[in-house]
């Protein structure tokens, strides 16, 4: 009798697992999902496409830009979803940061400074936020802004190298404001992940950027 109860819990169980909404199995389904499209979103943007410097300095251009190059993409994204994993002020303060000191690495390029290895600092950037996502890096909040805001200064000296010698508010305007969309991209999808499958779900997102981050310091 017992070993017929035992019997059919392990029936019920499975069951369970195969029907209930939230099982495992309709989350690893989800998972596969949700790599997939991140996967896809990170082949779709050419690997450090750069336009040539002399471009027309429009709100447009400049709203385009950051758009332009999976590494710029893969990096501000990985802060939102860092900042999701992080919780607390860190969801708001790690994208402002990288948002404020970009705008400071934009305005050394333009006064002619020089930094060496430019776009291996931009590729490792993007190995190294996609690490703290993938291995759920617990960094204070403050440490966490200093880092994100380190990495931040060179994409936007590439923005700045990038940039004509014409008036540049409007570009700055532009692609300020499209690296804070792809930060609440990173955010929103981070927390919709989070919210269907878990925070391990954040973690794989971590490690596709990862990979997609060796890929471009290999091209």
């Amino acid at each position: 009798m017992l070993r017929e109860e035992r019997e059919g819990l392990r029936i019920s169980w499975c069951r369970h697992a195969l029907y209930t909404p939230n099982s495992l199995r309709d989350k690893l389904v989800r998972l596969r999902i949700l790599g997939i499209l991140v996967l896809s979103a990170a082949l779709i943007s050419p690997a450090l496409a750069h336009p040539a410097a002399g471009q027309v300095l429009s709100f447009g251009a400049g709203l385009a830009h950051p758009f332009t190059g999976a590494d710029h993409i893969l990096a501000m994204f990985a802060v939102g979803v860092w900042g999701v994993l992080a919780r607390g002020r860190a969801i708001w303060l790690w994208p402002s940061a990288f948002v404020a000191t970009m705008l400071v690495g934009f305005a050394a390029a333009r006064m002619g400074l020089h930094v060496p290895f430019l776009e291996s600092a931009i590729s490792s950037s993007v190995v190294i936020l996609g690490l703290c996502v993938a291995l759920a890096i617990a960094a204070p909040i403050w440490v966490g802004a200093a880092m994100v805001g380190l990495f931040a200064f060179f994409h936007g000296f590439a923005h700045g190298v990038e940039a004509s010698t014409a008036s540049t508010i409007p570009y700055v305007a532009g692609f300020a404001v499209a690296t804070s969309s792809i930060h609440s991209a990173g955010i929103g999808l981070g927390m919709l992940a989070e919210g269907l499958i878990g925070r391990v779900a954040l973690r794989v997102m971590g490690a596709f950027t990862v990979l997609s981050g060796v890929f471009l310091m290999a091209s």
